[in-house]
């Protein structure tokens, strides 16, 4: 009974699956086939999709740890200026000097700390908004391309 309600049902709709009638059939095999596709289509452009996201996630890490460590580089060759200054300075100028050395390291690790954090902030905003990320990105590469180009 079941058969002949699901033969009835198919019929009303324009597909058949019965073997007399091809016409129906093929065209709902069409119909999957391209279902089929499309979803395979789908399932590929997302699997590439992740692919690139996770590779603008690590660029963009490299990217933070490189500035990271450009600036703590600074930050630590500014307070060795200082101290070598302070050096040379403090036989003549004595106490002076030292305030004035011991000023500079902190600021140059003030300038670190401030330099990690702005790395992390970088971090935690492309992981908040990865398409701000790719912009931001995108206009920095260009910023950059354009400085290159004049020297």
């Amino acid at each position: 009974m079941d058969q002949i309600a699901t033969q009835g049902s198919s019929k009303a709709t324009g597909f058949s699956t019965s073997p007399g009638e091809h016409n129906g059939g093929s065209i709902a095999n069409s119909m999957s086939r391209g279902k089929e596709a499309v979803g395979a289509a789908a399932a590929e452009a997302m699997e590439s999709g992740g692919i690139d996201l996770k590779a603008l996630q690590d660029d963009l890490n490299n990217l933070k740890d490189t500035v990271t460590k450009f600036i703590s580089r600074t930050g630590n060759e500014a307070a060795k200026s200082a101290r070598e200054i302070t050096t040379n300075i403090a036989g003549q100028v004595g106490s002076v000097a030292s305030d004035i050395a011991d000023k500079g390291a902190n600021m140059a690790t003030a300038a670190t700390n401030q330099a990690k954090a702005f790395g992390t902030e970088l971090e935690n905003m492309a992981r908040r908004n990865p398409l701000g990320a790719i912009a931001g990105a995108v206009i920095l590469g260009v910023l950059i391309g354009m400085m290159g180009r004049r020297s």
